[in-house]
């Protein structure tokens, strides 16, 4: 696990000039303080330890009219004003004309906090309603669709960085999904570069756990957009490994925590990656290493409960 970095990112402001003193509803600014105060301290160590933000960059912003998005944007705001370095901020929405969609909501919000924006329309609901059948989950098309045209934009904005609003839950979710239904060990990187070669996409809320974007939402009352507006079967495998994760974080703390650093500390040579490791050329050198395998040591966890579902079997 990366410690954090002290950096004028990660430095928390100062309670006694930020929280309201001596009057009602002070303890419920009191927790809305510190948790402003962790989202910039996560989100800037996530900006420091993997370079996202660099000087002179622009930011374009992808705004959904979800939580994540906004809390994304507002956090990305505040840090703007104590970073070491000068960048500018751009958020963009792409309007898909799903029927029913609050085309007003974001412009209006947006221009309300004095927010540089760009609003792009493009009717990709009627292509994806004409390729994917009735009842059959239009996520995957869509999601293509929307990616290609929001490089476009990034290009035309002159936009350097493309961030998005992705926290560690989901992080942790993409991870599970490849595993249990894609056979690979794959999950969302904080930082890539476009399948393009020609863009840099980041994701500044990556340390960041859904629970925080969603109170920070709610205390910041965001006008949010629903998600179901296209009428798509949502993703059932995404929202049950979702709610396994919640499940977990609830019944036995730290164990999602402990997933998402053992993502900070691969060890390529104790999994079975040839691609990853030069298992064929390995042998002895003769030479004692504090990194050499202690194959008949058994390794040792600190306490925890059984898994759920799972029955401890010794065997030899």
């Amino acid at each position: 696990m990366t410690a954090a970095l002290d950096t004028p990112w990660t430095q928390d402001t100062d309670p006694a000039t930020d929280a309201p003193q001596g009057r009602a509803g002070f303890k419920i600014e009191r927790e809305a303080h510190k948790l402003e105060k962790r989202l910039c301290r996560e989100v800037g160590k996530a900006i420091v330890q993997y370079n996202m933000i660099e000087e002179g960059d622009k930011v374009m912003v992808c705004m959904s009219g979800g939580k994540d998005s906004y809390a994304l944007l507002d956090i990305l705001l505040k840090l703007q004003k104590r970073a070491p370095i000068h960048f500018d901020l751009v958020a963009v929405n792409l309007d898909q004309k799903q029927p029913g969609f609050p085309e007003h909501v974001l412009p209006d919000y947006l221009r309300a906090q004095g927010i540089p924006f760009h609003i792009e329309n493009e009717d990709t609901y009627s292509i994806v309603k004409r390729l994917i059948p009735e009842g059959k989950t239009t996520c995957s098309l869509c999601s293509r669709l929307r990616r290609g045209i929001l490089y476009r934009v990034a290009d035309e904005l002159g936009a350097t960085k493309i961030a998005l609003g992705h926290h560690r839950d989901d992080i942790l979710q993409t991870l599970l999904l490849n595993m249990f239904f894609g056979g690979k060990l794959k999950s969302m990187p904080p930082k890539l570069v476009s399948d393009d070669g020609r863009h840099v996409v980041i994701r500044p809320l990556a340390f960041v756990p859904e629970k925080d974007t969603a109170r920070w939402a709610q205390h910041r009352q965001f006008p949010i957009i629903p998600c179901n507006l296209c009428g798509s079967q949502e993703n059932l495998q995404r929202k049950q490994v979702g709610e396994m994760l919640r499940e977990w974080e609830k019944k036995y703390p730290g164990r999602v925590e402990n997933m998402f650093n053992a993502l900070q500390n691969v060890v390529p040579s104790h999994l079975l990656d040839g691609k990853m490791y030069d298992f064929v050329h390995a042998h002895a050198t003769g030479v004692a290493s504090e990194d050499g395998d202690k194959a008949f040591d058994e390794e040792e966890f600190p306490a925890a409960p059984t898994l759920p579902g799972l029955q401890v079997v010794r065997v030899g």
